[in-house]
Protein backbone atom coordinates (compact mmCIF):
# COMPACT_ATOMS: atom_id res chain seq x y z
CA UNK A 1 0.00 0.00 0.00
CA UNK A 2 2.79 2.38 0.94
CA UNK A 3 4.65 1.50 -2.26
CA UNK A 4 1.50 2.20 -4.29
CA UNK A 5 1.03 5.58 -2.62
CA UNK A 6 4.65 6.49 -3.27
CA UNK A 7 4.32 5.49 -6.92
CA UNK A 8 1.18 7.61 -7.23
CA UNK A 9 2.98 10.60 -5.66
CA UNK A 10 5.91 10.17 -8.05
CA UNK A 11 3.56 10.02 -11.02
CA UNK A 12 1.80 13.21 -9.84
CA UNK A 13 5.12 15.01 -9.60
CA UNK A 14 6.08 13.66 -13.01
CA UNK A 15 2.86 15.11 -14.39
CA UNK A 16 3.67 18.46 -12.77
CA UNK A 17 6.99 18.55 -14.59
CA UNK A 18 5.40 17.47 -17.87
CA UNK A 19 2.82 20.21 -17.49
CA UNK A 20 5.64 22.69 -16.94
CA UNK A 21 7.35 21.36 -20.07
CA UNK A 22 4.11 21.84 -22.02
CA UNK A 23 3.81 25.46 -20.86
CA UNK A 24 7.49 26.16 -21.62
CA UNK A 25 7.06 24.77 -25.14
CA UNK A 26 4.07 27.06 -25.75
CA UNK A 27 5.97 30.05 -24.35
CA UNK A 28 8.99 29.30 -26.52
CA UNK A 29 6.76 29.13 -29.61
CA UNK A 30 4.95 32.37 -28.76
CA UNK A 31 7.99 34.47 -27.82
CA UNK A 32 9.43 36.96 -30.29
CA UNK A 33 12.51 37.62 -28.12
CA UNK A 34 15.19 35.10 -29.25
CA UNK A 35 16.81 34.88 -25.80
CA UNK A 36 13.51 34.29 -24.04
CA UNK A 37 12.53 31.74 -26.70
CA UNK A 38 15.77 29.83 -26.19
CA UNK A 39 15.46 30.02 -22.41
CA UNK A 40 11.94 28.55 -22.41
CA UNK A 41 12.97 25.85 -24.89
CA UNK A 42 15.85 24.78 -22.62
CA UNK A 43 13.61 24.90 -19.56
CA UNK A 44 11.11 22.67 -21.37
CA UNK A 45 13.85 20.13 -22.02
CA UNK A 46 15.02 20.35 -18.39
CA UNK A 47 11.46 19.79 -17.12
CA UNK A 48 11.13 16.65 -19.25
CA UNK A 49 14.39 15.33 -17.83
CA UNK A 50 13.14 16.00 -14.30
CA UNK A 51 9.89 14.18 -15.10
CA UNK A 52 11.98 11.10 -15.84
CA UNK A 53 13.59 11.36 -12.41
CA UNK A 54 10.19 11.19 -10.68
CA UNK A 55 8.85 8.33 -12.81
CA UNK A 56 11.61 6.80 -14.94
CA UNK A 57 10.40 5.02 -18.04
CA UNK A 58 6.78 6.03 -17.49
CA UNK A 59 6.75 8.17 -20.61
CA UNK A 60 4.20 10.87 -21.36
CA UNK A 61 1.51 8.74 -22.97
CA UNK A 62 -1.00 9.00 -20.08
CA UNK A 63 -0.36 12.70 -19.46
CA UNK A 64 -2.81 15.46 -20.40
CA UNK A 65 -2.32 19.10 -19.38
CA UNK A 66 -4.88 20.45 -16.94
CA UNK A 67 -7.65 22.76 -18.09
CA UNK A 68 -5.94 25.65 -16.28
CA UNK A 69 -2.66 24.95 -18.08
CA UNK A 70 -4.43 24.81 -21.45
CA UNK A 71 -6.23 28.09 -20.75
CA UNK A 72 -3.00 29.83 -19.75
CA UNK A 73 -1.29 28.36 -22.80
CA UNK A 74 -4.03 29.82 -25.00
CA UNK A 75 -3.54 33.24 -23.45
CA UNK A 76 0.23 32.94 -23.85
CA UNK A 77 -0.17 32.22 -27.56
CA UNK A 78 -2.22 35.40 -27.85
CA UNK A 79 -0.34 37.78 -25.55
CA UNK A 80 3.08 36.23 -24.81
CA UNK A 81 4.59 35.49 -21.42
CA UNK A 82 5.34 38.92 -20.02
CA UNK A 83 1.74 40.14 -19.41
CA UNK A 84 0.84 36.78 -17.84
CA UNK A 85 3.53 36.62 -15.17
CA UNK A 86 1.11 36.28 -12.18
CA UNK A 87 -0.70 33.38 -13.89
CA UNK A 88 2.56 31.74 -14.92
CA UNK A 89 4.01 32.04 -11.41
CA UNK A 90 1.00 30.14 -10.06
CA UNK A 91 1.83 27.34 -12.53
CA UNK A 92 5.43 27.21 -11.27
CA UNK A 93 6.82 28.60 -14.50
CA UNK A 94 10.44 29.62 -14.09
CA UNK A 95 12.45 32.30 -15.79
CA UNK A 96 9.98 35.11 -15.03
CA UNK A 97 12.86 37.19 -13.66
CA UNK A 98 14.11 37.41 -17.26
CA UNK A 99 12.15 40.68 -17.55
CA UNK A 100 13.91 42.16 -14.55
CA UNK A 101 17.02 44.30 -14.98
CA UNK A 102 19.57 42.34 -17.04
CA UNK A 103 22.51 40.84 -15.23
CA UNK A 104 26.01 41.96 -16.10
CA UNK A 105 29.38 40.56 -15.00
CA UNK A 106 30.49 42.00 -11.69
CA UNK A 107 27.05 42.89 -10.38
CA UNK A 108 26.09 41.54 -6.93
CA UNK A 109 24.46 38.13 -6.96
CA UNK A 110 20.68 37.98 -6.45
CA UNK A 111 21.13 36.40 -3.05
CA UNK A 112 23.53 39.15 -1.98
CA UNK A 113 21.11 41.76 -3.26
CA UNK A 114 18.32 40.13 -1.28
CA UNK A 115 20.39 40.22 1.89
CA UNK A 116 21.18 43.87 1.30
CA UNK A 117 17.51 44.65 0.69
CA UNK A 118 16.56 43.01 3.97
CA UNK A 119 18.72 45.58 5.79
CA UNK A 120 16.84 48.47 4.21
CA UNK A 121 13.11 48.19 4.79
CA UNK A 122 12.40 51.80 3.92
CA UNK A 123 10.94 50.98 0.53
CA UNK A 124 8.40 48.61 2.00
CA UNK A 125 7.47 51.06 4.74
CA UNK A 126 7.06 53.73 2.06
CA UNK A 127 4.74 51.42 0.16
CA UNK A 128 2.65 50.86 3.29
CA UNK A 129 2.46 54.61 3.87
CA UNK A 130 1.38 55.20 0.28
CA UNK A 131 -1.35 52.53 0.65
CA UNK A 132 -2.56 54.23 3.84
CA UNK A 133 -2.78 57.60 2.08
CA UNK A 134 -4.81 56.09 -0.75
CA UNK A 135 -7.05 54.34 1.80
CA UNK A 136 -7.82 57.66 3.49
CA UNK A 137 -8.52 59.25 0.09
CA UNK A 138 -10.93 56.44 -0.85
CA UNK A 139 -12.74 56.84 2.45
CA UNK A 140 -13.19 60.60 2.01
CA UNK A 141 -14.46 60.40 -1.57
CA UNK A 142 -16.73 57.39 -0.99
CA UNK A 143 -18.44 58.63 2.15
CA UNK A 144 -18.65 62.29 1.14
CA UNK A 145 -20.27 61.21 -2.13
CA UNK A 146 -22.67 58.93 -0.28
CA UNK A 147 -23.67 61.62 2.22
CA UNK A 148 -24.18 64.21 -0.51
CA UNK A 149 -26.15 61.75 -2.61
CA UNK A 150 -28.49 61.03 0.29
CA UNK A 151 -28.78 64.75 1.09
CA UNK A 152 -29.68 65.39 -2.55
CA UNK A 153 -32.73 63.22 -2.04
CA UNK A 154 -33.86 65.66 0.70
CA UNK A 155 -33.70 63.08 3.47
CA UNK A 156 -33.45 64.25 7.08
CA UNK A 157 -30.36 64.55 9.28
CA UNK A 158 -30.95 61.17 10.92
CA UNK A 159 -30.93 59.47 7.53
CA UNK A 160 -27.67 61.22 6.65
CA UNK A 161 -26.01 59.98 9.84
CA UNK A 162 -27.23 56.42 9.28
CA UNK A 163 -26.03 56.53 5.67
CA UNK A 164 -22.65 57.94 6.74
CA UNK A 165 -22.05 55.23 9.34
CA UNK A 166 -23.25 52.53 6.96
CA UNK A 167 -20.88 53.82 4.26
CA UNK A 168 -17.98 53.94 6.70
CA UNK A 169 -18.48 50.38 7.97
CA UNK A 170 -19.32 48.88 4.58
CA UNK A 171 -16.44 50.57 2.78
CA UNK A 172 -13.86 49.86 5.47
CA UNK A 173 -14.96 46.21 5.74
CA UNK A 174 -14.82 45.79 1.98
CA UNK A 175 -11.34 47.29 1.83
CA UNK A 176 -10.14 45.09 4.69
CA UNK A 177 -11.60 41.92 3.18
CA UNK A 178 -10.12 42.65 -0.23
CA UNK A 179 -6.68 43.40 1.20
CA UNK A 180 -6.74 40.26 3.36
CA UNK A 181 -7.65 38.03 0.42
CA UNK A 182 -5.02 39.69 -1.79
CA UNK A 183 -2.13 39.34 0.67
CA UNK A 184 -3.25 35.88 1.81
CA UNK A 185 -3.36 34.69 -1.80
CA UNK A 186 0.13 36.04 -2.45
CA UNK A 187 1.46 34.28 0.64
CA UNK A 188 -0.27 31.01 -0.28
CA UNK A 189 1.26 31.17 -3.74
CA UNK A 190 4.73 31.76 -2.31
CA UNK A 191 4.37 29.08 0.38
CA UNK A 192 3.15 26.53 -2.16
CA UNK A 193 5.86 27.30 -4.69
CA UNK A 194 8.66 27.40 -2.16
CA UNK A 195 7.49 24.02 -0.82
CA UNK A 196 7.74 22.53 -4.30
CA UNK A 197 11.17 24.09 -4.77
CA UNK A 198 12.32 22.66 -1.44
CA UNK A 199 11.29 19.16 -2.54
CA UNK A 200 12.94 19.50 -5.92
CA UNK A 201 16.11 20.94 -4.46
CA UNK A 202 16.37 17.89 -2.22
CA UNK A 203 15.59 15.44 -5.05
CA UNK A 204 17.76 16.83 -7.86
CA UNK A 205 19.95 19.80 -6.86
CA UNK A 206 22.14 19.48 -9.96
CA UNK A 207 19.15 19.86 -12.29
CA UNK A 208 17.87 22.86 -10.31
CA UNK A 209 21.30 24.45 -10.58
CA UNK A 210 21.29 23.85 -14.34
CA UNK A 211 17.87 25.52 -14.67
CA UNK A 212 18.91 28.66 -12.87
CA UNK A 213 22.08 28.80 -14.97
CA UNK A 214 19.87 28.78 -18.09
CA UNK A 215 17.94 31.77 -16.72
CA UNK A 216 21.10 33.71 -15.83
CA UNK A 217 22.49 33.08 -19.29
CA UNK A 218 19.27 34.41 -20.86
CA UNK A 219 19.60 37.52 -18.69
CA UNK A 220 22.98 38.40 -20.16
CA UNK A 221 25.74 36.32 -18.58
CA UNK A 222 28.00 34.06 -20.59
CA UNK A 223 27.42 30.31 -20.23
CA UNK A 224 30.51 29.92 -18.01
CA UNK A 225 29.58 32.91 -15.83
CA UNK A 226 25.99 31.70 -15.50
CA UNK A 227 27.10 28.21 -14.43
CA UNK A 228 29.62 29.62 -11.96
CA UNK A 229 27.12 32.00 -10.38
CA UNK A 230 24.40 29.33 -10.19
CA UNK A 231 26.82 26.90 -8.54
CA UNK A 232 27.92 29.50 -6.01
CA UNK A 233 24.37 30.42 -5.10
CA UNK A 234 23.09 26.87 -4.87
CA UNK A 235 26.00 25.79 -2.68
CA UNK A 236 24.66 28.06 0.10
CA UNK A 237 21.64 26.18 1.52
CA UNK A 238 20.57 29.17 3.62
CA UNK A 239 19.84 31.29 0.54
CA UNK A 240 19.23 28.64 -2.12
CA UNK A 241 15.44 28.67 -1.72
CA UNK A 242 15.33 32.45 -1.68
CA UNK A 243 17.40 32.51 -4.86
CA UNK A 244 15.09 30.02 -6.56
CA UNK A 245 12.03 32.03 -5.57
CA UNK A 246 13.47 35.28 -6.94
CA UNK A 247 15.36 34.15 -10.00
CA UNK A 248 13.38 31.15 -11.19
CA UNK A 249 9.84 32.12 -10.22
CA UNK A 250 10.12 35.90 -10.04
CA UNK A 251 8.69 35.95 -6.49
CA UNK A 252 9.87 38.46 -3.90
CA UNK A 253 9.56 37.02 -0.35
CA UNK A 254 10.37 40.38 1.23
CA UNK A 255 7.33 42.01 -0.38
CA UNK A 256 4.87 39.80 1.48
CA UNK A 257 3.36 41.01 4.73
CA UNK A 258 0.80 39.74 7.21
CA UNK A 259 -2.74 39.44 5.77
CA UNK A 260 -4.22 40.53 9.10
CA UNK A 261 -1.94 43.56 9.36
CA UNK A 262 -2.82 44.57 5.81
CA UNK A 263 -6.54 44.13 6.47
CA UNK A 264 -6.48 46.10 9.73
CA UNK A 265 -4.43 48.90 8.17
CA UNK A 266 -6.84 49.13 5.21
CA UNK A 267 -9.86 49.17 7.52
CA UNK A 268 -8.43 51.93 9.69
CA UNK A 269 -7.20 54.06 6.76
CA UNK A 270 -10.58 53.96 5.02
CA UNK A 271 -12.44 54.53 8.30
CA UNK A 272 -10.37 57.62 9.11
CA UNK A 273 -11.09 59.10 5.70
CA UNK A 274 -14.78 58.19 5.81
CA UNK A 275 -15.17 59.70 9.29
CA UNK A 276 -14.08 63.18 8.19
CA UNK A 277 -17.25 64.13 6.25
CA UNK A 278 -19.36 62.31 8.84
CA UNK A 279 -18.24 64.25 11.93
CA UNK A 280 -20.09 67.52 11.12
CA UNK A 281 -23.36 65.58 10.94
CA UNK A 282 -22.86 64.61 14.58
CA UNK A 283 -21.95 68.03 15.98
CA UNK A 284 -23.63 70.68 13.80
CA UNK A 285 -27.28 71.47 13.16
CA UNK A 286 -28.86 69.94 10.10
CA UNK A 287 -28.92 73.19 8.12
CA UNK A 288 -25.17 73.73 8.26
CA UNK A 289 -23.83 70.20 8.69
CA UNK A 290 -23.83 69.33 5.00
CA UNK A 291 -21.83 72.47 4.14
CA UNK A 292 -19.30 71.73 6.87
CA UNK A 293 -19.09 68.13 5.68
CA UNK A 294 -18.46 69.24 2.09
CA UNK A 295 -15.84 71.79 3.15
CA UNK A 296 -13.97 69.34 5.39
CA UNK A 297 -13.96 66.72 2.63
CA UNK A 298 -12.62 69.24 0.10
CA UNK A 299 -9.82 70.45 2.41
CA UNK A 300 -8.94 66.89 3.43
CA UNK A 301 -8.74 65.75 -0.20
CA UNK A 302 -6.50 68.69 -1.01
CA UNK A 303 -4.21 67.73 1.90
CA UNK A 304 -4.14 64.07 0.85
CA UNK A 305 -3.42 65.01 -2.76
CA UNK A 306 -0.61 67.33 -1.68
CA UNK A 307 0.90 64.56 0.46
CA UNK A 308 0.86 62.22 -2.54
CA UNK A 309 3.37 64.56 -4.19
CA UNK A 310 5.93 63.11 -1.75
CA UNK A 311 5.64 59.82 -3.66
CA UNK A 312 5.14 61.17 -7.17
CA UNK A 313 7.55 64.13 -7.13
CA UNK A 314 4.88 66.35 -8.72
CA UNK A 315 3.95 69.85 -7.57
CA UNK A 316 2.11 69.67 -4.22
CA UNK A 317 -0.42 72.40 -5.06
CA UNK A 318 -1.29 70.77 -8.37
CA UNK A 319 -1.58 67.30 -6.82
CA UNK A 320 -3.79 68.61 -4.03
CA UNK A 321 -6.04 70.61 -6.35
CA UNK A 322 -6.38 67.71 -8.78
CA UNK A 323 -7.54 65.24 -6.12
CA UNK A 324 -9.89 67.82 -4.57
CA UNK A 325 -11.46 68.56 -7.95
CA UNK A 326 -11.83 64.85 -8.80
CA UNK A 327 -13.47 64.20 -5.43
CA UNK A 328 -15.72 67.23 -5.88
CA UNK A 329 -16.82 65.99 -9.29
CA UNK A 330 -17.67 62.56 -7.88
CA UNK A 331 -19.59 64.05 -4.95
CA UNK A 332 -21.37 66.54 -7.22
CA UNK A 333 -22.49 63.81 -9.59
CA UNK A 334 -23.76 61.71 -6.69
CA UNK A 335 -25.66 64.69 -5.26
CA UNK A 336 -27.29 65.33 -8.64
CA UNK A 337 -28.34 61.69 -8.98
CA UNK A 338 -29.71 61.70 -5.41
CA UNK A 339 -31.64 64.88 -6.12
CA UNK A 340 -33.16 63.44 -9.30
CA UNK A 341 -34.22 60.26 -7.52
CA UNK A 342 -35.60 62.30 -4.62
CA UNK A 343 -37.74 64.41 -6.95
CA UNK A 344 -38.87 61.35 -8.91
CA UNK A 345 -39.91 59.49 -5.76
CA UNK A 346 -41.64 62.53 -4.30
Amino acid sequence: MAAGAKAEESRAKRDDELESAYIYTVLAESESDPKARQMFAELSLAARKQAEIWAPGAGAGAFQPSLRARMVAGLAKRFGARPLRPLLAALKVRGLSYWSAPMVPGQPSPAAAAREASRHRGARHGSNLRAAVFGVSDGIVSNASLILGVSGANLDAHALVVAGFAGLLAGASSMAAGEYVSVRSQRELFEHQIGLERDELAEYPAEEEAEIAVIYEARGLSKAEAKSLAHKLMSDPEHALDTLARDELGLDPSSLGSPWSAAIASFLAFAVGAALPLVPLLVADARHAIFFSTGIAFVALFAVGASLSLFTGRNALWSGARLALIGSAAAGATYAIGHLFGVAIA
